[in-house]
């Protein structure tokens, strides 16, 4: 990639907001995939170096979230290694199937990822309040097939990972929001580190945008976390709503 300055600018912000939208509401990675378009990437070369730059994000998430994660051990460990054989799965079938499944399915991802955001609170109010965080049968029975499900789609295209992790902890993870959200944070980052292990050694990885983008996500990530109680959720969530929609919209007609 041959950036100009104002178009580096363009991604560091993009890499600061998207961040903070990860750490606050999911689906940040929506907003660094057009910005990859916009500076000249195909959606294939945007997808995979989008997913390798949005690691260090997920790490700051992790670290802005450690008290959380205190007591999850038991799901963390088990949850992870579902969503990493999932990621491996979506990571193959994105190297090995044709460009033109990508290009057909990556459209109606995105569209089908930006409603999802945008029907986030109405699946909390259907949930009702979490629980304490005790698990119950169907947790055991649902939870880790649908990580691993989860997984296959963050390696095949990452963009709201972060959206399907949170509705699908919140419907089938008894606990505060506020865990499952740190939660989520560790799987991303769980499925964020197997793509950029694959990544690395056979897709068209553009290193000058990760090098560009990946700090300024982990910077965006860590502070998101830590004051994620002062954003404001809903525009954020709204403004990447709109962008998905229209994102999915583009590549549909183009």
């Amino acid at each position: 990639m041959h950036a100009t300055p104002g178009q580096l600018v363009f991604l560091v912000v993009a890499g600061l907001v998207a961040g903070a939208v990860n750490a606050v509401a999911g689906g940040g990675s929506l907003l660094v995939f057009p910005a990859l378009l916009a500076v000249g990437l195909n959606p294939l070369a945007a997808n995979v170096t989008n997913s390798v730059a949005q690691w260090p994000g997920y790490a700051g998430i992790v670290l802005g979230n450690r008290r959380e994660l205190q007591g999850q051990r038991r799901r963390i460990v088990s949850t992870s290694i579902a969503a990493a054989l999932g990621s491996v799965v979506g990571c193959v079938l994105l190297l090995t199937l044709p460009a033109s499944v990508f290009d057909a399915v990556v459209p109606v991802l995105v569209i089908a990822a930006s409603v999802l955001m945008a029907l986030g609170p109405r699946i909390k109010r259907w949930i009702g309040a979490p629980g304490d965080g005790a698990a119950e049968p169907r947790d055991r029975i649902w939870l880790l097939p649908v990580m691993f499900l989860a997984g296959i789609y963050g390696g095949y295209f990452g963009g709201a990972l972060g959206v399907i992790l949170i509705s699908t902890l919140s419907l089938l993870a008894h606990d505060r929001l506020v865990r499952l959200n740190a939660l989520k944070g560790v799987l991303s980052l769980v499925a964020a580190t197997v793509t950029v292990v694959i990544f690395s050694l056979g897709a068209p990885v553009d290193w000058t945008a990760v090098a560009v983008v990946a700090p300024t996500t982990l910077i965006g990530g860590y502070v998101g976390a830590r004051v994620a109680r002062r954003l404001p959720e809903a525009v954020l969530r709204w403004c990447v709503v709109a962008l998905g929609l229209a994102v999915g919209v583009y590549l549909l007609v183009t």
